[in-house]
């Protein structure tokens, strides 16, 4: 396998493992913890999932071919939740957004990792334009998981090795793949 395909494919994994961590977050919360946030100058699990959505529809409509930040994009507004801004209406967008980054991901070819693309003006190679957004990403979801977690307190169902379980954890791992 080439260096770009296997970059691909990892990417187009990364991100789904991403998105799977925050929907299992988002899953646990009702409907006043996903709006609910800590403070007036905090975000909530809601605002997230807004701005998230904003910025997947903004980078992933028409990667290759326009910037990746869209005239119509309001990203101000991303952090204000309205009275359109139900619980369905912010999950519908969501999914629209992953849905336009793994079309987008899923037509790049090798071929396409040095080509240039544009955010706000600004020249990026395919590689460096994904692995902004892969960080981007990632960074919010950690933000998601640790609201969703802090209102959970006790009821949190853990994502990933739960605590005081890693050698056992390590040992499932080693079993599957084989020590090395």
């Amino acid at each position: 396998m080439d260096l770009g395909t296997h970059f691909l494919e990892n990417s187009r994994r990364e991100f789904r493992g991403i998105k799977a961590l925050a929907d299992k977050a988002i899953a646990q919360l009702d409907e006043a913890l996903f709006f609910s946030a800590p403070d007036a100058e905090s975000n909530s699990v809601a605002v997230n999932v807004k701005h998230v959505a904003g910025n997947l529809r903004s980078r992933w409509t028409d990667f290759l071919t326009t910037d990746g930040e869209k005239p119509d994009r309001n990203r101000d507004t991303e952090f204000e939740i309205g009275p359109r801004d139900t619980r369905a209406a912010l999950l519908e967008r969501w999914e629209a957004g992953w849905a336009l980054l793994f079309a987008a991901l899923e037509s790049l070819t090798p071929d396409d990792c040095l080509r240039s693309v544009v955010i706000r003006g600004e020249p990026h190679t395919v590689v460096q334009a994904i692995q902004r957004q892969l960080t981007h990403y990632g960074y919010h979801t950690g933000q998601i998981v640790f609201l969703a977690k802090q209102h959970r307190v006790a009821a949190w169902h853990t994502l990933s090795v739960p605590r005081h379980r890693s050698a056992e954890f390590n040992a499932r791992m080693q079993e599957k793949f084989g020590k090395k």
